[in-house]
């Protein structure tokens, strides 16, 4: 009697082993190159090594385990980091790209907790040119996160299953501020459709600001005790770190024809002001863009594109940007690209000067997310060589 109840327990917890298979991948991107930009800081030219600019360097484990009933628990560790100095990315988080555990369901859907990307970054951004040629043909400064500047800590977020093409998502995001439950929070939804060669996306993705007696409100401050990093990437949004809220509208669409994919884009991004900010009335970034790429070949495709955007509001500016770029691959994992870019602005900028005080400016270009203040234009050239594991 012994020996049948031991062996049933042993085929019990066997069973129970052999159900909880799971697997973990260890995945990566390596993207090294060199730039040249005509006129940083107003006046320099800079050539040098940059990293990350098709895709951002990173190394990941990515994980699931079947728990039964067609129930999985999922979870992804991803690391950013500089390839050409070692250092750490993403403001020196160890995951600092993505952090999250989650349960997975066919039925219905998924449930992910931790760091993450917001619903408008998993959707809209695929859409555009920067799919092809990075933020060359991007949102000028990347006021609207065209880029994925932002990611989203504290954060529970929710994907539906796919119904005929259609999916969406939603997600909260905590402050973990004691006594101000929503200083620092985020929040946002999107919805995604696909059908053959039609692709569509569109979402809204909110922040608020994490500190009190915001005047003087540095943008490294933005990623210190909030849910988000910081946006602001160089001098076209920098005088408005003392914003009460950010909101981004965004939306796109992509078809394709043969060898060639076309694509378009709208956004708009609201800096809001309360009694703490610098500015008294809310900025406003409306910006319109539109893609072309065409496959030579398997290996070599040939991409453009074209950005208007237009600052209402507390300024009044004006920005152009065209992108063009090619990218061969060598292999599946390993591929050479050549991008460019012009930008022209015009009108005023809001920055802080050297003693901390706000003021108005002629504006500077800055291409996409790259972050360099230019003249009133700006060129970018840039080679690289990207490898995925």
């Amino acid at each position: 009697m012994y020996k049948k109840t031991a062996l049933a327990m042993s085929a019990v917890a066997f069973s129970g082993v052999a159900h909880a298979q799971g697997s973990v991948t260890l995945y990566g991107v390596i993207d090294t190159g060199f730039i040249y930009v005509n006129t940083v800081n107003g006046k320099d030219d800079l050539f040098g090594m940059k990293t990350g600019t098709m895709s951002g360097n990173r190394w990941g484990l990515r994980g699931e385990e079947d728990l039964g009933g067609g129930l999985k628990a999922v979870f992804t560790l991803e690391n950013g980091f500089n390839s050409a100095t070692g250092a750490l990315n993403q403001g020196g988080r160890e995951f600092g790209r993505q952090a999250f555990v989650g349960l997975s369901s066919d039925r219905l859907g998924t449930i992910r907790l931790g760091r993450q990307y917001d619903p408008v970054v998993d959707t809209v951004q695929g859409l555009t040119a920067d799919a092809y040629i990075a933020s060359t043909a991007g949102t000028p400064g990347d006021v609207d996160n065209y880029d994925n500047s932002l990611r989203v800590s504290n954060a529970i977020k929710y994907l539906s299953p796919v119904y005929a093409g259609l999916q969406f998502e939603a997600l909260y995001a905590f402050g973990n501020n004691a006594g101000a439950t929503g200083q620092g929070q985020a929040w946002g939804g999107a919805v995604s459709y696909k059908n053959g060669p039609l692709a569509a996306a569109a979402g809204y993705f909110y922040t608020n600001n994490p500190s009190t007696g915001r005047a003087t409100t540095k943008a490294s401050n933005w990623g210190v005790t909030s849910s988000s990093d910081s946006i602001f990437d160089g001098p076209i949004n920098n005088g408005y770190t003392s914003a009460h809220s950010i909101g981004i509208l965004r939306a796109a669409a992509q078809y394709t024809v043969g060898a060639f994919v076309l694509g378009a884009s709208y956004s708009n991004a609201q800096y809001n002001h309360d009694a703490f900010s610098a500015f008294q009335s809310n900025e406003v970034y409306n910006a319109g863009s539109g893609f072309a790429t065409y496959s030579v070949n398997p290996a070599w495709r040939l991409s453009g594109g074209y950005t208007y955007m237009h600052a209402s509001g507390d300024t009044s500016a004006t920005y152009h940007q065209v992108g063009l770029g090619t990218d061969y691959a060598l292999s599946k994992r390993t591929d050479v690209y050549l991008i460019g870019s012009y930008q022209h602005a015009s009108g005023t900028q809001a920055t802080y000067n050297s003693a901390g005080q706000r003021v108005l400016q002629t504006a500077q270009a800055s291409i996409g997310s790259f972050g360099y203040a230019g003249t009133s234009h700006q060129e970018l050239l840039q080679v690289g060589l990207r490898h995925r594991f």
